[in-house]
């Protein structure tokens, strides 16, 4: 098994030793080992061509895939433990060697740790992708199964955190279902830009041996190849890319999460946390505390510090590779176990949120939100829209003033503002009314709600 006595299997033109200091400060094995498996997949596909260029022997390619296989096997299985070791590339070699020998020295032919580097990290930043496609899909449609069930529950739509105009339950949600499937969009177009195999751009200038990069490719399931062998090693857009769509995905989730806080606090209550995604106080025996929210929230600002880091990591680089580039890792692997760790709660967590609907009727009805509603009814009276608004606000402080809200008005009383109003006005602005006759492409009447239900299922399953 590999340990740090072995020399350095770079180590051919230095006559002494590396500082065990330094050594440790130079190692990423103990994050990079995360890559194992891209990692000794792409050296399969590397071995199985060189062996099909006659770079080295079948014999020889057919023997190192072979122990490569078991070593990936007994890895996944724990029955071998990455310890020791300058990194995981030098870890599985060095396994391998010690395994058959001199054959396994034949694998690194024609490969330079830089684009083995480069090809681990396009392989992980792929998979990730898909896997974290299936994961806002199944948040998405979590967030539309709540939604259909308050498809007629009346909620104060808010601007500056002020009530504005009425919406529905389900309209609200299906806005944050919206900026997932942007956030879908984001990853998606990601894994495109991540779908470019770099093996075969060797340290920074290819390699003379007669390789077949679009053998590999096929063999690895990449659609492309890199245009530019020192672009290749040096590129690290599709990671930070990846972080940007994290980070983004992140600040959709604080916002949705923070509406729960503030839904959830005593003030508000439009919605009651399920116990088992809420805590306690130690001292206050009352406290229903929001801890996975505030916790999403605050973890949000770790995303964005790590897609920040990478952002000035990269900013000075010349061409090409440079070791500052192994700081690409663990704000990445940090990143993405982040935002594992908080969709997989909260898409437990959403459907379990109880929405206290007649608390957000209440509210509606309490917040002037139908004011726009008295204006366009003037407007339709043939008034111009300037001077509806400003009846309107005369109307709003005038109900302020006596403690009552639009509804509540008596006909009389709104003819003392303008003699144009009818009894018509109590339906133009009565709230189901009004949602209603938000008819327009996006908005909150019934059926448009049912269409945008419609069109996000399509485009998610």
């Amino acid at each position: 098994m590999a340990d740090k006595k072995k020399h350095k299997l770079w180590s051919g033109v230095y006559s002494g030793s590396l500082n065990p200091q330094a050594d440790d400060f130079n190692s990423s094995l103990r994050f990079d080992k995360k890559l194992y498996k891209e990692d000794i997949l792409g050296s399969i596909a590397h071995c199985s061509m060189l062996g099909k260029q006659k770079i080295i022997s079948v014999k020889d390619s057919e023997l190192i895939i072979k122990t490569l296989k078991k070593i990936l096997s007994d890895i996944e299985m724990k029955k071998i433990k990455i310890t020791d070791g300058e990194d995981i590339h030098m870890f599985v070699e060095q396994v391998l060697t010690d395994r058959i020998g001199d054959v396994g020295k034949k694998l690194h032919t024609a490969r330079s740790r830089n684009d083995q580097v480069s090809l681990d990290m396009h392989m992980f930043i792929k998979n990730r992708c898909n896997i974290f496609i299936k994961k806002i899909k199944e948040l998405i449609i979590a967030i539309i199964n709540v939604a259909k069930k308050h498809l007629d529950d009346i909620v104060p739509g808010f601007t500056h955190l002020q009530k504005a105009q009425p919406s529905t339950l389900a309209h609200y949600l299906l806005a944050y279902c919206q900026m997932f499937y942007r956030d879908l969009i984001r990853m998606e177009n990601n894994l495109t830009s991540s779908d470019y195999m770099p093996l075969g751009s060797g340290a920074l200038c290819g390699t003379t041996f007669n390789i077949d990069q679009n053998f590999v490719a096929k063999q690895l399931g990449f659609k492309n190849l890199i245009a530019n062998s020192m672009d290749a090693i040096s590129d690290r857009d599709y990671i930070l890319e990846h972080l940007f769509s994290l980070a983004t995905f992140m600040m959709h989730m604080s916002r949705i999460n923070e509406e729960i806080i503030i839904w959830a606090s005593n003030d508000y209550k439009y919605v009651t946390l399920p116990d088992e995604f809420s805590t306690g106080s130690s001292m206050m025996p009352q406290k229903r505390n929001p801890d996975i929210s505030e916790l999403i929230r605050g973890k949000t600002g770790r995303v964005y510090g790590d897609l920040f880091s990478l952002f000035v990591v990269m900013k000075g680089l010349p061409l090409s590779y440079n070791k500052d580039m192994q700081e690409d890792k663990e704000g990445l692997f940090d990143a993405i176990d982040t935002v594992d760790a908080c969709i997989e709660l909260f898409t437990k967590m959403f459907p379990k949120l109880k929405f206290n609907t007649n608390v957000m009727l209440e509210a509606s009805e309490k917040g002037y939100m139908n004011a726009t509603d008295v204006a366009d009814f003037l407007v339709k009276k043939n008034i111009p829209f300037r001077e509806a608004h400003e009846i309107s606000g005369k109307i709003v402080r005038y109900c302020i003033e006596q403690n009552k809200t639009l509804n509540q008005l008596k006909i009389d009383e709104y003819k003392k503002f303008n003699s144009l109003f009818t009894n018509d006005i109590y339906k133009a602005i009565n709230l189901k009314n009004i949602v209603e006759q938000r008819k327009s492409i996006g908005g909150p009447n019934k059926k448009q709600v049912l269409k945008q239900i419609d069109d996000l299922l399509k485009k998610v399953k």
